[in-house]
């Protein structure tokens, strides 16, 4: 591993949802740092727009669905044989789900889907991640949580249970893998500029930029170099701690 511990020259680094918005200037500025990045996501466009403009090779661009629980599995397992090695995973792949919706009007299928990609996705993922890092008694885990599962958003039932949960479920697997030289961590974005929030009602926008002291939403780039601190060996003494970039909405 190299001397820089914020370098990633010689890891394996394996992003989720990294097709567009967060993921990709991830992607972008991990594999500018040196790293071999396996790029993941459930749109292929973007993803071959980022192949295209990192010069990735086919086999680091695959289709894949965090909702899925076998794939999810299969697909960090194939990572694995074909690099023999995956230093860090950073997850942002996530839905919105509904927005604007009072809790007693949402459909349980929307709720459902919402727990299924951004909660249980996560847990799938970290658990199929987990016994590789192990062998190699050291990795770095990211996964993108939200500024809602902390103080929550009015109208956004499911995707606030969805990242409370997030939190939680990294705040107890932090304490089981310290002593394997893991680190896991989340981080709570406040409204970013990304595609993912040309879902989100004007309304709900409107509120969550209210609630942000520098009066802004935040850009991709900001977000992309938290989660890059969050994967490299410089994050040593971190684990199970929820990151901030809220623009100074987050209360603790």
């Amino acid at each position: 591993m190299s001397k820089d511990k914020v370098s990633f020259e010689n890891q394996v680094i394996v992003i989720t949802g990294a097709a567009r918005g967060i993921g990709a200037a991830t992607a972008r500025l991990i594999a500018a740092r040196g790293g071999k990045v396996f790029a993941l996501d459930i749109a292929m466009d973007g993803l071959n727009s980022l192949q295209k403009e990192l010069g990735l090779p086919a086999d680091q661009v695959i289709a894949f669905d965090l909702g899925n629980q076998s794939a999810v599995k299969e697909t960090i397992d194939s990572i694995y044989s074909k690099a023999g090695r995956i230093d860090a995973l950073i997850n942002t792949a996530g839905v919105v789900g509904p927005t604007n919706v009072k809790v007693e009007d949402v459909k349980w299928q929307d709720f459902e889907n919402t727990l299924r990609v951004n909660l249980f996705g996560t847990v799938w993922l970290t658990q199929a991640v987990i016994p590789h890092m192990k062998k190699a008694k050291y990795g770095r885990i990211a996964h993108v949580a939200s500024i809602a599962g902390k103080e929550g958003n009015p109208g956004m039932t499911p995707y606030n249970v969805s990242k409370s949960g997030m939190i939680g479920f990294i705040k107890g697997v932090a304490k089981e893998l310290a002593p394997d030289g893991i680190t896991i961590n989340s981080l709570a974005p406040a409204v970013i500029r990304t595609p993912m929030n040309a879902d989100t009602s004007d309304e709900t926008l409107k509120y969550m930029i209210s609630r942000i002291p520098m009066g802004r939403v935040g850009e991709a780039e900001e977000v992309a170099e938290l989660l890059a601190f969050m994967a490299s060996a410089a994050c040593s003494f971190t684990t199970g701690f929820t990151f901030d970039a809220s623009g100074g909405r987050a209360t603790y």
